[in-house]
């Protein structure tokens, strides 16, 4: 008998309310599919998850080493900030180091990732700027890359622009497509943003999990060592990485997108929860690896993510009216949990 599609299921009281189905995609860093549900081979797009990829050109071709960008800094470039004190002041000093302003960024400021950020600013009256946006350290590692290649600031952010191209030929190199399949849209915070196969988006998140290539290893570790800069408190990416012991690196997409990589067992991991819905999307990622740990009998430290992994649902007055949880099962398609033997993309 097949398995109950994996899913994730809004309750109140004793009834489901509704249902959040979830396509996803695990493979190893050779591309073999070794689990999935839904539609593993669903074209959308990568959002936010595909920021490592987009930071790695920074690393590669020395811009990050010319500017004296650290780790954090590097970390930062990849990161959904929460616009937390730390997070903003450290993107200013970014700005500061490759001789650019707030006025350089083609990104806007919106409302906080964090809900306490977003009050805090709301009762002070703070006037946000770019460097608040949860995108303003990947859009700065852009201008880094502009700069040190002697390239336009202006229009970075623009498809065709030189930083995009090069940006565009390693996410086809880390997901194995080609460029010219790869579909281009413009994100939220104005750059471009990749449309491609969640399997595809899974490999390379395989491959980035075992890689021995510096860049590569150099923009892992920083997420692993900073993951308070990658999410912020309270967001299962810094959560996720910090209590794994960064057993496992994950990045979060807009629209229910989530990648992740788990080293030790060469796998990739991306999911989409089919509706968009942001509240199931972390709920869905530690389904999976519950699901993932389970079949491959090996631990993970989890159990200090409940609330990220069964998030209760509160009225007006905070009080519980239901729990948003994870139903059914992946299948699986192949033996995983083999040793694997790091790799150079």
């Amino acid at each position: 008998m097949p398995a109950s599609p994996f899913r994730v299921e809004s309750t109140r009281g004793d009834l489901v309310e509704s249902v959040h189905t979830v396509s996803v995609a695990v493979t190893d860093a050779r591309g073999t599919l070794e689990a999935s549900s839904g539609d593993p081979e669903l074209v959308t797009y990568w959002r936010s998850a595909a920021k490592p990829f987009q930071a790695f050109p920074m690393v590669a071709d020395g811009g990050a080493d010319h500017f004296g960008l650290g780790p954090d800094a590097i970390a930062l470039a990849c990161a959904s900030h929460s616009s937390e004190p730390a997070q903003v002041a450290l993107a200013g000093r970014m700005l500061e180091a490759i001789g650019c302003t707030e006025q350089d960024l083609a990104c806007g400021p919106h409302t906080p990732l964090s809900p306490a950020i977003a009050a805090r600013i709301q009762r002070d009256g703070t006037a946000m700027t770019p460097a608040w946006s949860n995108c303003s350290g990947k859009h700065t590692g852009m201008l880094a890359l502009a700069r040190h290649h002697g390239w336009a600031t202006s229009g970075y952010e623009a498809a065709g622009h030189p930083v995009q191209q090069r940006i565009l030929d390693e996410v086809a190199r880390w997901t194995g497509l080609p460029a010219a399949s790869i579909v281009q849209a413009v994100d939220g915070c104005t750059t471009v943003c990749f449309g491609l196969p969640l399997r595809a988006m899974a490999l390379a998140y395989a491959r980035l999990g075992v890689t021995t290539e510096p860049a590569a290893v150099r923009v892992r570790e920083a997420m692993l060592a900073h993951p308070e800069l990658v999410g912020g408190a309270g967001r299962l990416c810094t959560d996720l990485m910090r209590d794994t012991h960064g057993q496992v690196l994950a990045k979060v997409g807009a629209e229910g997108v989530y990648s992740a990589a788990w080293p030790a067992l060469g796998l990739g991991i991306a999911l989409k929860v089919d509706d968009g819905d942001m509240r199931s999307a972390p709920v869905a990622l530690l389904g999976v690896l519950r699901q993932l740990a389970s079949h491959c009998n090996t631990a993970l430290p989890l159990d200090s993510l409940a609330s990220h992994a069964e998030p209760a649902i509160r009225n007006t007055r905070r009080e519980v009216t239901g729990v948003l949880r994870v139903a059914g099962e992946l299948r699986f398609h192949a033996t995983i949990g083999a040793p694997v033997v790091p790799q150079s993309n």
